[in-house]
C-alpha cells in the first residue's frame, strides 16, 4: 500500500528505465512507473509486413517487357496470369484512347469541347462524367511555368489517350484574366469545374513533373491509383531516389576513408 502523500520521501533514481533490482522494487511499490513496452517487436513486425506486401506486389505495374525478365524467377502459371492481365489492360486502354493529343480550342468551341464533353460517360462506364483538362496559357512567351505545363500536357495527352486535354490562351477564355495567374489548370467533370490550380506554385513550380500530373489524374478520377502507367512511373522515381541515396552514402563513406587516410599520413609525418 502506498504511503500518504504527506509521508512520502524523495527516492533517488539514476535511471528509471534501467533494468536494476532497485528499480524493480520501486516499480512494484508504484514509486516509478512501469517500463513502456519495447518497440522492437512492433518494428520487426512492420518490417516483415512491408516485405510481405513488397513480395505480393512485386509484379504490380510492370509492362510486358518487364514481365519477360521474370521468366526464370517466377512460377510460369503465376507469370502467365499476370501477363494475360496486362494484355487485357492494354487492350482496354487502346479501345478508350480516342484522343492522344492536346486540343487547341477557341472561345466559341469552349462549351462543346470542354463543358459538354465533361458530361460524357467516364472511365469504366461508371456513369460519372469524363474529366476534361484545360490549360489556360500565358499570352506571352516569357512565362516559364506556362511552357512547362504545355509540355507536360503534350506528354500526358500522348500517354493517357483516354483523357481529353485542351489548351487556350487565358485572356481569350476570360477577358482581362491576370497574366500573373497563368498558367491555370481547370478540370471539368459533369459540366462543372471539379478542380482549379492557379499557377504551378502548389504543384512543384517549374519543377512540376509527370508524377504531379499522374497525382492530379488520380485525384480527379481520370485514372485509377493502380493504373500500370502511374505505378511504373512511381516505381522508377523510387528506384532513382534510392540510387541517389546509395550514391550519396557511398560518396560519404569514400570521403570519410580519404579523411582517415590523410590523418594517418599526417600522423606518420610526426613519427
Amino acid at each position: 500500500m502506498a504511503a500518504p502523500m504527506d509521508q512520502r520521501i524523495a527516492v533517488p533514481v539514476d535511471d528509471p528505465n534501467a533494468d536494476t533490482e532497485w528499480n524493480e522494487i520501486l516499480r512494484k511499490h508504484g514509486v516509478i512507473p512501469e517500463k513502456p513496452p519495447s518497440p522492437t517487436p512492433m518494428i520487426e513486425e512492420a518490417i516483415l509486413e512491408g516485405r510481405r506486401l513488397a513480395h505480393e506486389n512485386r509484379l504490380e505495374g510492370k509492362d510486358l517487357d518487364e514481365l519477360d525478365e521474370f521468366e526464370d524467377l517466377e512460377d510460369e502459371e503465376f507469370l502467365n496470369a499476370y501477363r494475360q492481365q496486362r494484355m487485357q489492360e492494354l487492350h482496354a486502354l487502346q479501345k478508350t484512347a480516342v484522343h492522344g493529343s492536346v486540343y487547341p480550342i477557341s472561345k466559341p468551341e469552349y462549351n462543346r469541347e470542354v463543358t459538354e464533353a465533361s458530361k460524357q460517360d467516364g472511365r469504366a462506364g461508371t456513369g460519372q462524367g469524363s474529366p476534361v483538362f484545360v490549360n489556360l496559357m500565358s499570352s506571352t512567351g516569357t512565362n516559364v511555368e506556362s511552357r512547362v505545363l504545355s509540355e507536360l500536357f503534350r506528354q500526358a495527352a500522348t500517354e493517357y489517350g483516354e483523357v481529353k486535354f485542351c489548351e487556350m490562351r487565358a485572356d481569350q477564355a476570360i477577358e482581362g484574366y491576370p497574366e500573373r495567374n497563368c498558367p491555370t489548370i481547370l478540370v471539368y467533370r459533369n459540366g462543372d469545374i471539379a478542380k482549379q490550380i492557379v499557377t504551378l506554385a502548389m504543384v512543384g513550380g517549374v519543377k512540376m513533373s509527370m508524377l504531379d500530373i499522374d497525382a492530379l489524374l488520380v485525384e480527379v478520377g481520370a485514372v485509377a491509383d493502380n493504373d500500370m502507367r502511374v505505378l511504373k512511373r512511381r516505381r522508377e522515381a523510387e528506384d532513382a531516389a534510392e540510387e541517389r541515396i546509395m550514391a550519396g552514402a557511398n560518396k560519404s563513406i569514400k570521403t570519410s576513408r580519404d579523411h582517415r587516410r590523410n590523418d594517418d599520413d599526417d600522423d606518420d609525418d610526426w613519427d
